[in-house]
């Protein structure tokens, strides 16, 4: 299902797209990676200052592949190891933003990429980044912790049929 939604972020609106698998191809920009990260079924989120409870993710630095990024970013924020598997990508479109901003850091349109982790390490939390805490959620429970937009729950959706079972 490729479900469009509206949010508003920050006084700008914008158009989301959830494309469960799609291929991102070399002229597609991708603007950040996110991980639902299994442990004994549980999802890990991570308090991020100022954002709330999330998942892991952020932006990928020069030089990383996304799946160095989500690597790197499920160690900064949750103090998590694992393999990973992609789930798809969320279009971010700004065509219907009248605030856009034509050379600002972000492109017309985007890709934030979205991953399914089974940790395989969980070291200890020591706070050294911008999260200031962990919590193991049950996934049925996640909307009433994580403060995210309705296509977070598809993506759920998908990153559990991806479990352990079906390992590549």
């Amino acid at each position: 299902m490729n479900k469009q939604i509206y949010v508003d972020w920050g006084g700008h609106k914008i158009s989301l797209q959830w494309h469960p698998h799609k291929s991102i191809g070399p002229g597609d920009i991708v603007t950040s990676v996110h991980s639902y990260c299994f442990s004994q079924e549980k999802v890990l989120l991570v308090e991020v200052k100022k954002r709330g409870f999330n998942i892991p993710g952020g932006h990928i630095e020069f030089g990383e592949t996304p799946e160095e990024a989500m690597y790197r970013e499920a160690y900064e924020e949750g103090y998590v190891k694992g393999k990973i598997k992609y789930v798809g990508a969320v279009e971010v479109n700004h065509q219907d933003n009248p605030h856009f901003i034509q050379d600002g850091p972000y492109p017309l349109i985007g890709y934030q990429l979205f991953y399914r982790m089974d940790i395989e390490e969980c070291l200890p939390f020591l706070r050294e980044n911008e999260t200031k805490s962990r919590i193991w959620v049950e996934p049925e429970e996640l909307p009433y912790v994580m403060n995210d937009h309705e296509l977070s729950l598809q993506i759920l959706k998908e990153a559990l049929k991806l479990g352990i079972h079906q390992k590549n």
